[in-house]
């Protein structure tokens, strides 16, 4: 049961629906979307993608957008134990197979940007969920806890069974799961809302520059629980088992009494709420030479400590120690890494037709996380993007984009609490100009991942080190689509 305990102790890391590194959402503008690549942009949206670029913006005065993102992602686990604890599962196979499904929504993810220029230089803001991104739900659970109990309740009750060796042959031998009800619900939320301000300046007509600052906010909220109850005929056993023990044994009675009553067999249960802040310094830097753009972008790394707001934390008094992690008052570190973007792009048909590619680097493995989970990191995220805009008229312009992003992951970083897999992204779109100082923005982009298998034999401590009793695998998916739509205006 203690291995249960330590799981659940750094069970409750959200799941975030979102485009870009571990911790970062880039995906703030629907032009992102469509395009995807916008390192080199030169319009509102530059304020978060290439905020030295805003020095160039045509429009002198003025420019807001508001821009609102739908988010849906699935997180599935393939859970499979191969025990070498005979009867453990009390099937043809002694083995253990399910499919866990988790769901991320996000169904409102709103972003606004403001804008004054002057030729010269201008002032930016924005605000926007710049991390997490939504709440996942396993309505059944997650498999490692669900092997932990199972896997605990067996061998505890065979040490049972061999310390009293006169009630065994009731019992029929150890509990097994066909003997209990086992239920499951994880659930996570986090958002870290960010609010940015800088200052654009035009050296001349080729150079600009930018100092800024973006200001974080953490917070998640985590709640679960793990009941097993026994069956009907495993509670009749105990009680029968208690009234004939009751009087030479009095503790074990009350021990069978208490396991064969609602949640008996094991009942863990939290509710934590973790918020933080943290700062972000922002430099960036504009070339811009005819139809060519050259830009950079480096976020510092942002110190962010989340603190345990806990309702809820219930366990065996015997392995309080285990769930230290979350108690009340509690601070962890959840640092957003540094990051480095570059972009070129180039406009190939003056006012017409326009192409960037970018190149995104997140320096993951120095970012405090919780236990030092970073470092298990083989490398930082890279991430590479293209994209495509054409102006069909003055009205109407359509574009698409790609994005590759390669995480740098391992098995010991990798958990059923917390885990990514390396993607490739799709984004297309289009803007309608409704009128001189209104356009309005339509974007859709969807993922594809690719499966990550993690393999845990028993020299590795077996199924997420809950026993070498028990060799198995993960098989980590996941899916990811998100709409927007949003508007800028000119002034």
């Amino acid at each position: 049961m203690k291995k249960i305990l330590l799981f659940v102790a750094v069970a409750f890391v959200a799941m975030s629906a979102n485009a870009g590194g571990l911790l970062h959402n880039t995906n703030q503008h629907i032009a992102f979307q469509r395009m995807m690549a916008r390192g080199a942009s030169h319009e509102i949206d530059a304020v978060f993608t290439n905020p030295a670029g805003i020095a160039f913006m045509e429009h002198d005065g003025w420019s807001l957008s508001l821009n609102i993102q739908s988010a849906f992602q699935t997180r599935n686990i393939d859970a499979t134990v191969n025990p070498l604890i005979p009867g453990l599962f009390p099937n043809s196979e002694n083995s253990f197979n399910k499919k866990y499904e988790g769901k991320a929504a996000a169904p409102i993810l709103p972003s606004a940007y403001a804008v004054y220029k002057t030729p010269k230089w201008a002032i930016s803001g924005f605000f926007g969920v710049v991390g997490g991104g939504g709440k996942c739900t396993f309505n059944d659970g997650l498999p490692l806890f669900d092997v932990a109990v199972m896997a605990g309740l067996y061998q505890q009750s065979a040490e049972l069974l061999k310390q009293y060796p006169a009630v065994a042959p009731l019992f029929g031998g150890p509990i097994t799961p066909d003997k209990y009800y086992l239920e499951s619900y994880m659930r996570g939320r986090q958002y870290i809302f960010g609010g940015q301000l800088g200052f654009s300046y035009k050296f001349n007509e080729h150079f600009s520059g930018f100092a800024g600052v973006r200001v974080n906010y953490f917070n998640g909220s985590y709640v679960g629980h793990v009941n097993a109850t026994a069956g009907e005929a495993l509670a009749t056993t105990m009680k029968t088992v208690a009234g004939v023990a009751g009087a030479a044994n009095p503790a074990l009675a009350q021990m069978l009494v208490g396991m064969s009553g609602e949640n008996g067999l094991a009942h863990i249960a939290i509710d934590c709420t973790q918020t933080g802040w943290g700062l972000t310094p922002i430099l960036g830097v504009n070339y811009k030479w005819r139809g060519l753009t050259l830009a950079a972008k480096y976020e510092f790394k942002t110190n962010l400590n989340i603190e345990n707001d806990t309702k809820t934390l219930e366990a065996p008094a015997a392995y309080e120690g285990s769930m230290e992690q979350y108690k009340h008052g509690v601070n962890t570190p959840s640092d957003m890494p540094s990051v480095l973007y570059v972009a070129a792009g180039y406009e190939f048909i003056p006012k017409k037709l326009r192409a960037t590619v970018e190149y995104h680097y997140y320096d993951d493995k120095h970012a405090d996380m919780a236990g030092e989970k970073n470092k298990e990191l083989k490398h930082g995220t890279h991430e590479f993007l293209a994209g495509v805009e054409w102006d069909i008229n003055k009205t109407f312009t359509v574009s698409a984009g790609a994005q590759r992003t390669d995480y740098g992951l391992s098995d010991k970083y990798q958990s059923n609490t917390s885990f990514s897999c390396d993607s490739y992204s799709i984004g297309l779109g289009g803007a309608i100009n409704v009128s001189d100082n209104v356009k309005i923005n339509v974007g859709y982009f969807w993922t594809t991942y690719s499966d990550y298998k993690k393999e845990m034999p028993a020299e590795v401590g077996g199924y997420n080190g809950v026993s070498q009793l028990l060799p198995g695998k993960d098989v980590y998916s996941r899916t990811n689509k998100v709409f927007g739509i949003g508007a800028d205006f000119k002034f």
